[in-house]
């Protein structure tokens, strides 16, 4: 039989995996098979419908019956290239109470505290069941969710309670945005820009459709918030441009521009209304381009939707969580999760974990070695619940 791991061992072996988004997941996902399957734990492997390099991984503990608590993470991370670390960042380095390396925080610390969990939840024979699942693709956008509940409702009997672990410090979050995002790109038509009034330039009219997008960010924020969502900060809606590209030369006209346009919406406002609003932004900035260059265009794919949290009455993973860890505060957050997925598919959802959101992302990502600790803490209170 192979040894328990502890958390922090456990930590260790999933931070030296590079799983960032871009790349395979499968080493990580491998390993937690192997170390499931070796204390007796059947685990699942849910492959990505067009990428054989990912997978998600889900696992169950305890009697088959309804109403288990749901232990939800993600295995990827983001890049860490052009970020100056100062340590490995696959590698937990602890310095100053802190435990260094690219996941710790976002979410692999989770991710160990969970797998730790359920081996323990094995031996303890659990009457109250725990499922693990841990997915791929959350850092681009939550896409790996739907699929991965999907197959666990086929394969085991329904949870009750998903406790998302993104780090919220141990609070009880019980509500966030949801997300829609889409690839843009603007096709124009190429010609020396000492005759630009011939040709279309893409980036030029790219920018009008970014310069709406700053419109209706200054639009949302002047209105008053309604009380219900005061707490979100900010308090509105939110579009977004992370990344653009585009054009050949100073002197030519651009032929390509390409950028990401996303949305972080407000739990009740309508996706498909901020869609339609968009689409007839971009018609009419196609009707000018095509004026001077017919079959010229902008095209917009959509790469994600994410539906938000929103608090529940009643809620039974809310009162769960909020029975194990002692918070009894509100806390709402303006950060998506694949808790909108678990809710939207039934389940009672909150989304607690160690460490600081302000974390994630950053160069010399850590988490507090008293956070984690703490997340062990409410592991093991965890276990006796379902005893």
């Amino acid at each position: 039989m192979t040894d328990r791991l502890s958390p922090r061992a456990i930590l260790e072996k999933l931070v030296s995996f590079p799983t960032v988004s871009s790349d395979t997941n499968l080493p990580l996902i491998d390993w937690v098979e192997g170390y499931l399957k070796s204390h007796g734990i059947a685990a699942h492997r849910h492959p990505h419908e067009s990428d054989p390099a990912k997978a998600a991984v889900f696992a169950h503990v305890g009697p088959e019956v309804e109403g288990a608590v749901v232990l939800s993470g993600h295995t990827d991370v983001v890049p860490v290239e052009g970020q100056p670390w100062s340590t490995d960042p696959f590698e937990v380095v602890e310095k100053d109470g802190k435990l260094f390396g690219r996941g710790t925080c976002d979410m692999k610390g989770f991710d160990a505290l969970a797998i730790w969990a359920v081996v323990e939840a094995h031996y303890a024979e659990v009457t109250r069941p725990l499922q693990l699942a841990l997915s791929y693709d959350e850092e681009i956008g939550c896409t790996g969710a739907a699929p991965l509940i999907e197959s666990m409702q086929a394969q085991f009997p329904k949870a009750d309670v998903v406790i998302v672990g993104e780090p919220t410090m141990m609070g009880a979050v019980t509500g966030h945005k949801g997300g829609i995002g889409f690839h843009v790109h603007v096709k124009g038509f190429e010609v020396h820009s000492s005759l630009m009034h011939t040709g279309v330039n893409a980036i030029m009219y790219g920018a009008k459709l970014i310069a709406w997008a700053n419109e209706m960010n200054a639009q949302n924020s002047a209105q008053e918030p309604e009380a219900s969502v005061a707490d979100f900060v900010p308090p509105w809606s939110t579009l977004h441009v992370g990344t653009i590209q585009g054009g050949t030369a100073h002197n030519i006209t651009a032929l390509d521009c390409q950028f990401d346009l996303t949305f972080r919406l407000l739990p009740g406002e309508s996706a498909d209304v901020w869609v339609a609003r968009t689409k007839a932004k971009v018609a009419e900035i196609e009707a000018e381009m095509q004026a001077v260059v017919p079959g010229t265009y902008i095209q917009m794919d959509e790469v994600f939707s994410l539906p938000g949290v929103v608090p529940e009455v009643d809620g039974a993973a809310e009162a769960l969580v909020r029975r194990l860890t002692g918070d009894n505060a509100s806390h709402v957050v303006s950060y998506g999760t694949e808790g909108g997925h678990f809710q939207s598919a039934g389940y009672s959802t909150v989304i607690c974990g160690p460490g600081d959101i302000a974390q994630a992302h950053q160069p010399d990502e850590f988490l507090s070695v008293a956070q984690f600790e703490a997340g062990q803490r409410f592991m093991q209170k965890l276990l006796e619940a379902c005893r």
